[in-house]
């Protein structure tokens, strides 16, 4: 195959096994691999050209690219408004980032209101890290207008938030957007010490 499709081909299967694997693995393993996977394509491109010297092949398959060198990537039929050639390029398991799970608490129980803000600090952090729960808490925030349902003051990276369920899930509340808010840390733990009701904002109109 060309090796724009083998591009194509390898890219979500190393993604795919990095992200599975970087809660247990080490970034000294994805070098592993990202130079087993080098080992073979190298192969791959001697077996195509036979012929042809070592100088040959590195300037045909592999690029510098910024700052990295030997970049296996190819050129598509893409181009840039400024007329240049989109390349495309072999993704690194080296690239992703490790993120080790946390494990829950051995004491933890998720039928014990006790143990509520426990759970939500726990999904709230687990929102922070995919796209799609990213995009959730964007559009909780600004559903809010950006501020916190108990005090009403600017949610803001400074400030901090949590994220509280307005019908707990020990009592069937789920994670669905009607059923979170963003509010401030302290405001969370006056909410779960004093019992206090938190209802959802009506978003403003305009908006």
């Amino acid at each position: 195959m060309k090796q724009v499709n083998l591009i194509r081909l390898l890219n979500p299967v190393i993604k795919g096994w990095a992200n599975y694997h970087r809660h247990v693995a080490t970034k000294q393993t994805f070098v592993k691999v990202d130079n087993a996977i080098w080992r073979a394509l190298w192969q791959w491109c001697c077996r195509r050209h036979p012929q042809k010297g070592g100088r040959w092949i590195k300037h045909r398959y592999f690029h510098s690219i910024g700052t990295r060198t030997w970049v296996f990537a190819a050129s598509t039929d893409e181009k840039r408004p400024d007329g240049t050639v989109v390349m495309k390029t072999l993704n690194l398991a080296a690239d992703v980032a490790i993120q080790r799970h946390v494990k829950i608490k051995a004491e933890a129980n998720p039928f014990d209101p006790a143990w509520e803000p426990y759970f939500e600090s726990r999904y709230g952090q687990k929102m922070r890290e995919n796209l799609a729960g990213y995009k959730k808490l964007l559009r909780l925030w600004l559903d809010q207008n950006r501020r916190c349902c108990m005090c009403h003051q600017l949610l803001t990276k400074a400030t901090g938030w949590h994220i509280h369920h307005i019908v707990r899930r020990v009592d069937g509340g789920n994670d669905a957007s009607r059923n979170l808010v963003m509010v401030h840390p302290n405001c969370h733990m006056q909410i779960h010490s004093l019992g206090l009701k938190v209802t959802k904002p009506a978003p403003e109109t305009g908006l």
